[in-house]
């Protein structure tokens, strides 16, 4: 008798079961992977505005931004360092930018939920750092999601 080539259904399913196997080991490291993406991110974002946000504070030290005798010099919002503000010192009125645009928290579940200027906690300048709250003007910002990093620190207090 001559034997047809192909494979015999118990061939299809050992290598199945090798497939599945496989797949199961490498879910956790593909989860483990998108998380610190997700974290490279957010460091990358809490980064960019920090840094815009104190140069906000450097534009105001230096008179550039007009501020009132009893003002931090720190923004009053997120959304002041995206449209600018008009330099002091310019004679042709230009206006300083300090970010191109709000990033994203990318740790929240909806990111387009709302305004970004509202995804983001903000603490004011006369706020401890163990109790943020905004008042009246933008000291720092902080991820709003309730999730801990890989680190085991909550991403609320990066």
């Amino acid at each position: 008798m001559k034997r047809l080539a192909g494979f015999t259904l118990i061939e299809l399913m050992v290598s199945l079961v090798i497939v599945a196997i496989m797949a199961s080991v490498a879910t956790p490291m593909i989860q483990l992977t998108v998380q610190r993406q997700k974290e490279q991110q957010l460091r990358e974002h809490l980064r960019e505005m920090r840094r815009a946000i104190d140069a906000y504070k450097k534009a105001a030290d230096e008179g550039r931004v007009k501020k009132n005798a009893d003002a931090s010099g720190y923004p009053p919002n997120l959304q002041v360092l995206v449209d600018g503000v008009e330099d002091a010192k310019s004679t042709k009125h230009e206006r300083i930018r300090f970010l191109r645009r709000i990033p994203q928290d990318p740790m929240m579940k909806n990111p387009g939920a709302g305004p970004l200027n509202q995804a983001w906690g903000l603490r004011s300048y006369d706020s401890p750092p163990e109790q943020p709250r905004y008042t009246q003007d933008v000291y720092d910002v902080y991820s709003l999601s309730t999730q801990t990093g890989i680190n085991g620190v909550a991403y609320a207090q990066w």
